[in-house]
């Protein structure tokens, strides 16, 4: 069974965050440029918050805020779920589907090595049981028939 540290050996350990007193128009434009949808807010070295896109949607737009007059602060998720890299995939998206989240930082002794989303986790869940599906057809069909004994 894969686990995180896995997952963040082919992926990289990259992490892109933004302070708590950046504007959400910050924040997006960084989102935007990196091709990601959300962003670790992090005060010194502690991860304080997390920003998503659906943040954004819900909390600035819907309620008839402007992004370049928001904080991150203002509406960013202060209940961060995290994971260390021991932790199975399978783990990861028991946890990511019954919480709804779709982002779990990688916290490591303290220290944040990482960030993996749900698409990782599908990811490296399909590919665990399509290397099984096809080690079970090899065994079958490399398996000796009776005719050959």
């Amino acid at each position: 069974m894969k686990n995180v540290r896995e997952i963040l050996k082919s992926k990289g350990t990259q992490v892109y965050s933004i302070s708590l007193d950046s504007t959400v128009f910050e924040a997006l434009q960084l989102m935007s440029e990196k091709g990601i949808g959300a962003l670790l807010v992090i005060e010194g070295e502690e991860v304080v918050g997390i920003l998503s896109e659906r943040d954004y949607a819900r909390k600035v737009i819907l309620v008839g805020k402007t992004s370049k007059e928001t904080l991150v602060k203002e509406i960013m998720s202060t209940k961060v779920m995290y994971v260390n890299s021991d932790v199975s995939t399978e783990e990861c998206m028991a946890l990511m589907i019954t919480k709804r989240i779709r982002h779990l930082p990688v916290i490591d002794n303290g220290k944040l090595t990482g960030l993996i989303s749900i698409g990782d986790v599908v990811k490296a869940v399909i590919d665990e049981k399509e290397f099984v599906i096809d080690q079970l057809v090899r065994y079958i069909t490399d398996a000796p028939t009776l005719s050959q004994k």
